[in-house]
């Protein structure tokens, strides 16, 4: 008996919402796939044939599993989105980095801290990481194979490889790989004159006894990012001589400079049922972040910096360790129609650089707990808070109708240790910060329609002591309090049988004697408009389109490749200026293809090209070709 039929007496077993969605939109999916049955496709066919698919080899979360809310994924084998594929367009092109896959990169607008906790602040890198608490666990009914490869024009690369399989129908194993190479998009001076390289792995297993009483997860992670970099264009006011848009020929800050992040999680989660209703489980993270900045000072990169040297005259060699452990024991269970969840949580940690006096260190514990009452199944309410002692907490609600959806977070999360105390070359700072304050209100209403989708929204945060980088590119925190309201709309129509149109639009608003701190957008804007039908009597599905995204102009933050961290800047306008893909993407059986054709728009604009981030220019025109296929057997 497979994983899944296990637990379906243990817990409830919800189908993939993706694909729900999917259905509600009109998305087409492979017609072998309308044949299974709860969840899954009969292993025979009528002439006897294995039939492995992508319903055979399941997938599922910790986070599920942790909430006694078992969803079993099947493989994806949609079409939405796919030419997507980078990190940063995946996010739907809601974050800033330097103009190339794997380079720094920040959200575009404002998010509340995960953790409340001490972080280590290095997270100019996260997005390009699979963190260990995200990782997928499988159940397979044969051995399971997805592989991945993008191949960006000016060699821009990506390699993705899954592999999962069961010892048994108790035990799985598995192992995740990715790669990432891409060549710089200003001045390489050779053909493997990389900008990034990035290699990273994951291994994970999951076991459930036959009793079905205890059940664990573990996995290990580990990621090498290195960049060479560049420190953007040089101005043509420093320069004369220096021109934006010359993309191989432009003259850049640094040659000799380079930036590494070296991740390391030990992970795991197991549970052992008590009796009916009740379980006892147990979180243990063992992580380690190492940050490494070298640049060579005797070289013209040395013009790049400040004049000041705190620790070497002819090397920046800025060297941080972050590492920390976590233990979390709580109580868990179902009473009725209600999931209840307490725990308490451990963890300690330092911060290790060779001009610290000492380590910086800290120690917390948090208390915390969950309450989910589902009134039925479209109508749910959440809430959830946790208390850092002391002085730290995050109170969170989530209420979800069929029509409404509403989520109220309030929090006090504490300063980064980066923020707090920082021994680097060029800057020195030791801070005694004050927690930063958070409220924040979400709404969404659901409204539906034969074949239009709207999705009206609002946000609101109210922030106050928050800690950023300023003009002089050192940590700060502004005593003001910063509001912001974002009303937002997500529409999605279905015109004629063939063609669909997707959109989605925000508007923000930041006031407040604060409010000078978040550089924003005011006006963000993704408009998708595209062909979408099977082809060939329906032994190819197909979409084609145009992609365009928009933001109007704005001061936007600035890198500095020292520090690692994106500061505040009011001189260089990241001006307007859509930017429009055109896209192929096609499936045959279960191979997905995409080409994708970037800035269709280049040199039909006023402007010569765009900006993501000062001094760093966006994509000139590229072709990228990508192609994910599967293996069941």
């Amino acid at each position: 008996m497979g994983l899944s039929t296990g637990l379906m007496a243990q817990r409830p077993v919800t189908t993939n919402p993706n694909q729900q969605r999917n259905q509600q939109l009109g998305t087409r999916e492979d017609p072998e796939e309308e044949q299974e049955v709860d969840g899954r496709r009969p292993l025979l066919d009528d002439s006897t044939k294995q039939v492995f698919g992508p319903k055979t080899s399941l997938y599922f979360f910790e986070k599920d599993i942790k909430r006694n809310n078992l969803i079993l994924y099947p493989q994806d084998t949609s079409l939405t989105n796919f030419h997507n594929y980078d990190p940063v367009a995946k996010s739907g092109w809601k974050y800033q980095d330097l103009g190339n896959i794997g380079s720094a990169a920040k959200p575009v607008f404002y998010q509340i801290p995960d953790l409340i906790g001490t972080r280590s602040g290095y997270s100019a890198y996260d997005i390009y990481y699979h963190a260990p608490e995200n990782n997928k666990y499988f159940d397979t009914k044969s051995p399971f194979t997805e592989m991945s490869a993008f191949f960006g024009g000016g060699n821009r690369n990506m390699l993705d490889i899954a592999f999962a399989r069961n010892i048994n129908p108790r035990w799985n194993v598995g192992f995740d790989f990715h790669t990432i190479k891409s060549r710089k998009t200003l001045n390489p001076t050779a053909r493997d004159d990389n900008m990034v390289e990035q290699t990273s792995y994951s291994l994970h297993t999951n076991y459930r006894t036959e009793n079905g009483k205890y059940w664990f997860l573990g996995n290990f992670s580990r990621m090498r990012h290195r960049v060479n970099e560049i420190g953007g264009i040089i101005p043509p006011e420093v320069d004369s001589t220096s021109v934006y848009f010359t993309y191989e020929d432009a003259k850049v800050w640094l040659r000799n400079t380079q930036a590494r992040d070296l991740r390391q999680d030990y992970h795991f989660y197991h549970e052992f049922k008590i009796e009916d209703g009740l379980q006892l489980y147990h979180v243990f993270d063992k992580k380690s972040q190492d940050m490494t900045f070298e640049s060579n000072l005797t070289t013209t990169d040395s013009l790049y910096f400040p004049p000041t040297r705190y620790n070497q005259p002819d090397t920046t060699r800025n060297f941080n360790e972050f590492s920390e452990w976590r233990n979390e024991v709580g109580l868990k269970g179902t009473f009725g129609k209600f999931f209840y969840n307490a725990y308490a949580k451990f963890r300690a940690g330092r911060m290790k650089n060779k001009f610290f006096e000492n380590d910086d260190k800290f120690n917390e514990v948090y208390i915390g707990g969950q309450l989910v009452g589902k009134i039925s199944e479209q109508w749910s309410l959440t809430a959830d808070g946790e208390y850092l002692l002391p002085g730290a907490y995050r109170l969170h609600g989530v209420f979800v109708s069929p029509w409404l959806e509403l989520e109220y977070t309030k929090a006090l999360y504490k300063p980064t240790s980066v923020q707090q105390i920082y021994m680097g070359n060029h800057y020195q700072w030791d801070n005694d910060f004050n927690n930063t304050g958070v409220d924040q209100i979400k709404g969404k209403l659901i409204v539906n329609f034969d074949k239009i989708r709207l999705r009206p929204n609002l946000t609101i945060n109210r922030i106050n002591n928050y800690i950023y980088f300023n003009e002089d590119r050192i940590a700060t925190q502004n005593d003001g309090e910063a509001f912001m309201l974002m009303p937002g709309l997500i529409a999605n129509f279905q015109i004629g049988r063939k063609f669909r149109w997707d959109n989605e639009v925000i508007f923000t608003q930041v006031t407040g004697a604060g409010g000078d701190a978040f550089r924003i957008p005011k006006f963000y804007a993704n408009s998708k408009f595209y062909f979408d039908s099977p082809a060939f009597n329906e032994n190819v599905y197909i979409q084609f389109g145009v992609d365009v995204r928009f933001k109007s102009d704005y001061f936007a933050d600035a890198y500095f490749a020292s520090t690692q961290q994106f500061y505040l800047q009011n001189s260089f306008n990241i001006y307007a200026y859509p930017v429009a893909d055109v896209f192929l993407d096609f499936r045959i059986n279960r191979t997905r293809v995409l080409l994708k054709y970037n800035h269709l728009n280049s040199g039909m604009m006023k402007q010569e090209g765009y900006f993501v981030t000062p001094d760093y220019t966006g994509y000139k025109s590229f072709i990228d070709l990508g192609i994910t296929w599967y293996l069941f057997d």
